[in-house]
């Protein structure tokens, strides 16, 4: 049996599944969570219900992918890495240069790293962590899967800026969407749940977690979403500000007497959203907390969910209404409190939740029975999404 080993490096977590191929049989699932920041968790999910879980602070992105090698033979999932036959990897930039999945050549990892301006948390550590990976493990192909693939296909209106269309050609400048893999995956798995064939499901699919966004799904396919050139824009996330007036970037610089452009970004990028407004943490369980007794962690909350209010209702305007929104991602799979929050501010649409089975949290619909609009919650898998893709290339 061939083993095939799935990364998915987020801003602030690393997920990661050990799939026996051609069977789709999960051997090992691990997790790494507040990457870079002081109390890393590791955690691997192994076996029969059996797991291992420890606390690195600080632990990066490249300690932590030798460190899942490594607890993978010290545990006895694999004996050897040589059992690994190939690993895929998470890409959120591909631009208009990739469309589907590819194996990763030199040639492909340079056009990766000449894309980071697309993504710029992303893209440099994805390069990494592939190089990391071809330098551990050098007779095993490596495969990249991006997250932008989705949203190549959106119409024009909804892909395109009001800027001279002329730059827009020249310079390739247009939405291009992530968490692709998780839209994707949701857009499908809605439909079986929701048991319509795909190409006729029209939802509202939100992915939210450190890094969120929403996506309109028409017929099936990405019709719009929050994210733009870089997933910098649209709703407020862990540490990224999403929008914000471009005015504003000039007006801060001449302010802060800042003249390098970066400057500003990093701080739009890795300063701002959740962790700007409250002065605590990009972590929402952190925030909520202190909701009740900090000013601050309080308004965090509320700007979060107004952002996802927004861009939802749009986006059911947009679709004259749709079969379904989905909940996903790390924040909308588990908090029960900012799903009841965001669905009560929808229910001008006549979407009202099951008090009972959003509690729960088991996949599928938690609306109630007299709702207009069925609500879903559907745990992502983005690890099945790639290694489907990466099999059909090899």
């Amino acid at each position: 049996m061939q083993k095939t080993l799935i990364i998915n490096a987020g801003s602030s977590s690393l997920k990661w599944q050990l799939f026996e191929m051609p069977a789709e049989n999960v051997l090992a699932s691990g997790l790494v969570e507040r990457i870079s920041m002081p109390g890393s968790i590791f955690t691997i999910k192994y076996g029969d219900h059996q797991k291992f879980e420890t606390t690195v602070d600080n632990l990066d992105q490249a300690h932590a992918a030798q460190m899942m090698l490594a607890e993978l033979q010290r545990l006895a999932i694999i004996k050897d890495l040589a059992e690994i036959t190939a690993v895929a990897h998470r890409v959120v930039a591909g631009g208009e240069t990739f469309k589907h999945a590819v194996e990763v050549t030199p040639t492909v990892l340079d056009q990766i790293k000449g894309l980071s301006s697309f993504a710029p948390l992303h893209n440099p550590m994805e390069a990494q962590g592939i190089a990391t990976m071809a330098e551990t493990l050098p007779n095993v192909k490596q495969y990249a899967v991006f997250d932008s693939q989705f949203f190549t296909d959106l119409p024009e209106m909804n892909a395109i800026y009001s800027l001279p269309y002329q730059l827009t050609q020249q310079y390739h400048i247009r939405r291009y969407g992530e968490h692709g893999i998780s839209h994707g995956y949701l857009t499908g798995r809605a439909a079986e749940l929701l048991h319509q064939p795909k190409d006729t499901v029209n939802l509202v699919t939100m992915h939210l977690g450190s890094g969120a966004s929403l996506a309109a799904v028409k017929d099936g396919k990405a019709f719009d979403t929050s994210m733009g050139f870089t997933p910098l824009t649209g709703v407020t996330m862990g540490t990224r500000a999403g929008d914000v007036d471009p005015s504003i970037l000039p007006f801060l610089m001449t302010q802060l007497k800042i003249t390098d452009p970066d400057e500003i970004m990093m701080m739009l990028n890795n300063e701002s959203g959740l962790l700007g407004v409250s002065g605590i943490s990009p972590d929402m369980r952190e925030i909520k907390a202190q909701e009740k007794t900090n000013p601050q962690a309080k308004l965090a909350v509320e700007i979060f969910v107004n952002r996802i209010v927004k861009y939802a209702g749009s986006y059911l305007a947009e679709l004259h209404g749709a079969d379904a929104l989905i909940f996903a991602g790390g924040i909308g799979e588990h908090n029960v409190q900012l799903r009841q929050q965001i669905i009560d501010e929808l229910s001008i649409f006549g979407v009202k939740l099951d008090a009972d089975l959003n509690a729960a949290g088991q996949e599928g619909v938690i609306s109630s029975a007299d709702s207009k609009i069925k609500v879903l919650l559907i745990p992502t898998n983005e690890e099945l999404a790639m290694v489907r893709q990466v099999a059909a290339i090899q």
